[in-house]
């Protein structure tokens, strides 16, 4: 054995036996402690975590919201104590048997693992619809799965897991999550030449989404947000037209830019039910509404608007199902350039400076914390 730094003595891996990590217990209790590091076992990884994202979820969950902890009738979706944290990016220090050969990585990779671990026996899972995985373990919410924010962390045998090149800064690395879950929205909403597309909210996701539709070479890329700081960054994306709800009629807008018809597509990412609403009354007839925030409260709709008036294709998008090779990809070569999404890179040890920002929204985009 040798001493680690910080006077902590190391596995046989090399890797501290303890660490500090960031932890919940329950609604606005959330505590940095010193916990065990995780020892893989059979076609596991054990990575050193680089940095991690704080989500709008991770904000939500620590606030209460009852679809995390289950009120209102809704099932309980946290197991506490969990370490959260499902945007990470991590280098590969320890590897299980036969990991090495199972997820094609080595010790000293840099490695990242997408957010579900699927149960690989389910019905969804059986199909090749793994991102719907009726077990659903999702990295930083159950105990099975601890997060990354801590200065460790282990894969499962189960795990997605994807190598990442060295020269992929940081604040572009860990920007490969949400990507990929605004990469999945984009493909499910099946954009052709020359349609108008509209995106509500110009958050990670929502920038993400810009870049994503981008390239699929829409004929109008209309972007929506009350900020006009986050609508100046979307234009430097690739939005063609960036509108502040909280300043102009952008339902009367995009009518006017569109004929009197409204968008083909619409894409929901402002986490808001004014946005639901908006959205149902600018999208055309027959147009495609996809759906991929997730809500805090209950949203209610004239039904009437997607059937009988408008008969519209309402797709929902969850996760980002087989695009983390390409949000490497597209980061890695500048086909989407995301810089200027990352505002504040935090230690671990401010973890709630970095939920605070995240939920204010004012000064931050995306908030990272690097153990």
């Amino acid at each position: 054995m040798t001493t680690a730094a910080m006077g902590r003595s190391t596995t046989a891996q090399g890797a501290p036996r303890t660490m500090k990590a960031v932890v919940t217990h329950g609604p606005h209790d959330y505590r940095l402690e010193e916990v065990p590091v995780p020892r893989p076992g059979p076609g596991e990884v054990l990575a050193k975590v680089e940095a991690c994202g704080v989500c709008a979820s991770d904000v939500k969950c620590y606030k209460g919201a009852d679809m995390f902890w289950g009120g209102n009738g809704q099932p309980r979706y946290v197991q506490a104590p969990v370490i959260p944290g499902h945007e990470f990016i991590a280098r590969a220090v320890a590897l299980g048997e036969g990991a090495e050969e199972r997820h094609g990585v080595r010790v000293g990779d840099r490695v990242i693992s997408e957010q579900i671990v699927p149960c690989s026996g389910c019905r969804y899972c059986r199909r090749g619809q793994y991102w719907m995985c009726e077990v659903h373990n999702i990295y930083g919410f159950q105990h099975v799965v601890n997060g990354g924010m801590a200065e460790y962390i282990k894969f499962p045998a189960e795990a997605l897991v994807y190598t990442v090149p060295d020269e992929l800064p940081t604040e572009r690395a860990v920007l490969i999550e949400p990507l990929s879950g605004s990469i999945h929205a984009v493909e499910r909403a099946r954009i052709e030449f020359g349609d108008v597309v509209v995106i509500s909210g110009a958050g990670p996701l929502g920038l993400g989404m810009v870049g994503a539709a981008r390239l699929k070479n829409p004929g109008l890329l209309v972007v929506l947000d009350m900020m006009d700081s986050r609508l100046e960054l979307a234009r430097t994306i690739g939005a063609d037209i960036a509108l502040n709800p909280g300043t102009e009629d952008v339902v009367a807008r995009v009518k006017e830019l569109t004929g009197g018809y409204g968008s083909d597509v619409y894409i929901e990412a402002a986490s808001h039910p004014s946005s639901v609403v908006q959205g149902l009354s600018m999208i055309r007839k027959l147009g495609r509404f996809v759906e991929f925030s997730v809500f805090s409260e209950a949203t209610t709709v004239d039904w009437s608007i997607i059937g009988d008036r408008k008969e519209l294709d309402i797709y929902g998008a969850h996760l980002g199902p087989h695009a983390y090779p390409l949000a490497i990809d597209f980061l890695h070569r500048g086909k989407i350039n995301l810089d200027g999404v990352v505002t504040h890179r935090l230690p671990l040890a401010e973890f709630e400076r970095g939920i605070d920002l995240v939920a204010s929204g004012k000064e931050s985009i995306k908030v990272i914390l690097e153990p």
